[in-house]
């Protein structure tokens, strides 16, 4: 008879999901789902707010990148006011939102993902976690810390408060920072950079132990999709959208984010509350295009800073200058978007404009519609609103960057537990392989609802008709 492995829930990532395994008769699995189990329905409790509310309450839709909606909600309202920030405020978000990234990534690289690497994904249970890493690598789990630390205080130096700062308003920012500011963040930047360009020659050693993992944790054809600027580089406020085919084939470049509904549709399967947003010219399912830093990467010629362009070549010669496939490859290119995020952060600092007192542009709405997109951690990120002439909001739609990432997540899954799960007999090692390929996308699903401490996780084996013939209990 056929069974269904459930995962649930899926550990050390942001937020709440689940997992399930088809097993055929032959005791071959069939197919694999993630599902998301929070809704959080901010696009209707939106109706009827004023706009100028719109930054702060969509920021709450994760308390672990608020900075990325308050980024792309401003960059919405802009549009509704029909203004461009000054290049100090400007400047000011790029900073922030930079720090966000950061502090992101190292929480995925350092405190969920490490430590499948530092033990082997078969290690015992009570291993993989940030608490062993603390008795055994010490130095290793103080440097994780660290380098999210810094990203934190920069977000607290700039915004007043780590979490759901109000700095970021539409037309800039509130407030311009003071010289004390700048040079505490950059007194801070040289400890940063050795601590991450070590996290990266330690990531590179240990490739060599993963070759299976490499292969199969999401390894298959894709389009890409990210922000580049006019020059083609890494960009992750403003630029224009880039899609790309598997084999480095750009299909449509320099697209103005707000024309982004010609390009990208938008889907809702019955077993997940997460949209599965797709490549329209390709149609659902064959539209599957990944985001975040892998993609971002893939899709840059470069990354336009010094260390992050010496690290991106290396990267690029993974499959001969050609997109890199292999989900696996997620934490590397992380790792050098946090060097590219530190050398842009210096860089915008020192920028005499940064420091200027003319950080906000004020208006009246003056459009009905509006599309903000930036790149958040986890990938490109819509915030599109729209308003009455009161400013009222009479509809909202928003692409998560992790919704963007649906259908390759799902692809990703499958092929893992085709690969790895015995489906008569699974251990926990592989079914860990199988989680670990959604910490590789590092999806950030519900962060307020996360669960403190250990999470306790049973996965089931049940029979055609939902009966209980195996349970692993993984507590």
């Amino acid at each position: 008879m056929s069974e269904k492995i459930v995962i649930d829930p899926v550990t050390r990532i942001e937020g709440h999901a689940k997992i399930t395994i088809n097993v055929n008769d032959s005791g071959k699995v069939d197919d694999a789902k993630l599902h998301v189990t929070q809704f959080r329905g901010f696009e209707k409790f939106c109706e009827g707010r004023q706009y100028t509310e719109m930054p702060g309450l969509t920021a709450r839709t994760c308390g672990i990148c608020p900075v990325s909606h308050l980024i792309s909600s401003s960059k919405a309202c802009d549009e509704l006011l029909a203004v461009r920030p000054p290049k100090g405020g400007r400047n000011l978000r790029r900073i922030i939102n930079l720090a966000q990234i950061l502090q992101s990534h190292a929480l995925n690289f350092f405190h969920l993902s490490a430590a499948d690497m530092l033990y082997g994904f078969d290690a015992p249970k009570g291993d993989r976690n940030i608490f062993k890493m603390m008795q055994t690598h010490p130095e290793m789990a103080k440097n994780g810390i660290k380098l999210r630390a810094f990203g934190q205080k920069i977000i607290e130096e700039l915004g007043g408060k780590r979490i759901h700062p109000s700095w970021i308003v539409p037309g800039g920012v509130s407030h311009q920072i003071s010289q004390e500011q700048k040079s505490n963040i950059l007194e801070q930047i040289p400890e940063a950079m050795d601590i991450v360009k070590g996290a990266l020659k330690w990531y590179v050693s240990q490739l060599p132990k993963y070759k299976r993992e490499i292969e199969f944790f999401g390894n298959y054809k894709s389009m890409f999709m990210g922000l580049v600027n006019k020059h083609g580089k890494l960009e992750h406020y403003g630029g224009m959208l880039r899609f790309m085919d598997w084999d480095g084939t750009i299909l449509d470049d320099g697209v103005d984010p707000k024309h982004y509904q010609q390009y990208i549709g938008e889907y809702v399967e019955d077993f997940s509350y997460l949209k599965s947003p797709y490549y329209k010219p390709r149609g659902y399912k064959n539209g599957m295009y990944r985001v975040g830093p892998l993609a971002r990467l893939n899709v840059a010629d470069s990354c336009g800073t010094p260390l992050a362009d010496e690290a991106f070549e290396d990267f690029m010669n993974i499959n001969n200058g050609k997109p890199v496939l292999n989900t696996f490859y997620y934490h590397y290119a992380r790792l050098i978007e946090i060097i590219y995020c530190i050398e842009r952060i210096e860089e915008l600092l020192n920028e005499p404009e940064t420091m200027s007192d003319n950080v906000r542009s004020y208006a009246s709405v003056n459009r009905l519609e509006g599309v903000g997109c930036s790149e958040a951690p986890r990938g490109t990120l819509f915030h599109h609103y729209k308003v009455d002439k009161t400013g009222s909001i009479t509809g909202v739609n928003m692409i998560i960057a992790s919704g963007n990432n649906n259908l390759a997540m799902n692809a990703g899954i499958k092929q893992a537990a085709c690969e790895f799960v015995d489906g008569a007999n699974p251990s926990d090692g592989d079914l860990n392989r199988v989680e670990a390929v959604i910490r590789c996308f590092d999806p950030c699903l519900s962060c307020s609802t996360h669960a403190l401490g250990v999470v306790a996780t049973k996965v089931e084996i049940k029979d055609m008709n939902g009966k209980t013939i195996k349970l692993i209990d993984r507590v």
